[in-house]
């Protein structure tokens, strides 16, 4: 039993943790003290310029678990080799949650994303959601961006600042969630967004930039709503369509 609990404990812990890469991004991770920090690793073979002296100052002066690896080991943590240079840290992300935590909440405002691949929209969505009335994004993990050094550049240091919840697909939640408004968008729906009251619980799902809302997601949704558009315009980025919805009262 304590085994089974020691498990569990630690498979939480590690499901919080986000790996980024990049000397310029664990740079700016290192000197923000609100970002908490579960190692630094390092690749044995960088050669020590002004970047490395600096990243190894900055951890030491936090006190950050600094580990060293071979090329290739430190290529399976960061999971991109050709971008990583020789460099990867360990955030713990506090607000990178389970979309299980979603189940116990009596209201709440969220934007789910179905196949969002684009890092730089993934991004923009997150920094939209973070100034909006939202209460957090659900994001897959199956057939989706990843949080990545193009996602934090993109949502402009504010990835923290919202809950991020994940799942493998939104089949996960969508089947266990009761009293709650579902809503797909899409330019073919007959209702549109200034036409609905949004729910006490009330989820906006969005979906993939050349796709839409998938076939299997669609048919989980209560209703279908779409943007009014004019001039012959037929459809928005999906970033800027989140920020319609994330600052809908």
């Amino acid at each position: 039993m304590q085994d089974s609990q020691e498990y569990k404990k630690k498979k939480s812990f590690f499901d919080n943790i986000i790996t980024l890469y990049g000397r310029n991004v664990v740079v700016e991770v290192l000197q923000d003290p609100n970002i908490e920090v579960h190692k630094l690793h390092m690749s044995d073979s960088n050669k020590v310029d002004e970047n490395i002296k600096l990243i190894y100052s900055l951890a030491k002066s936090r006190n950050i678990e600094i580990t060293t690896h071979e090329k290739k080991s430190l290529s399976r943590i960061s999971k991109n080799s050709k971008q990583d240079q020789g460099v990867a840290i360990d955030i713990i992300a506090k607000t990178y949650k389970s979309v299980d935590e979603i189940k116990s909440m009596d209201k709440f405002k969220l934007i789910a994303l179905d196949g969002i691949q684009n890092p730089q929209n993934l991004g923009m969505i997150i920094r939209s959601c973070a100034a909006a009335f939202v209460d957090g994004i659900i994001l897959p993990k199956k057939s989706s961006a990843k949080i990545s050094p193009l996602v934090v550049k993109a949502s402009a240091g504010t990835l923290f600042k919202l809950p991020i919840y994940y799942c493998n697909s939104l089949d996960d939640i969508f089947y266990d969630l009761k009293n709650t408004k579902i809503y797909s968008l899409s330019a073919d729906a007959k209702n549109d967004i200034y036409s609905i009251k949004t729910n006490k619980k009330t989820i906006f799902v969005l979906g993939n930039e050349s796709d839409g809302v998938s076939s299997e997601v669609e048919a989980l949704c209560n209703d279908s709503i779409s943007i009014p558009m004019n001039r012959g315009v037929e459809s928005l980025n999906v970033a800027v369509t989140a920020s319609l919805l994330a600052f809908m009262k």
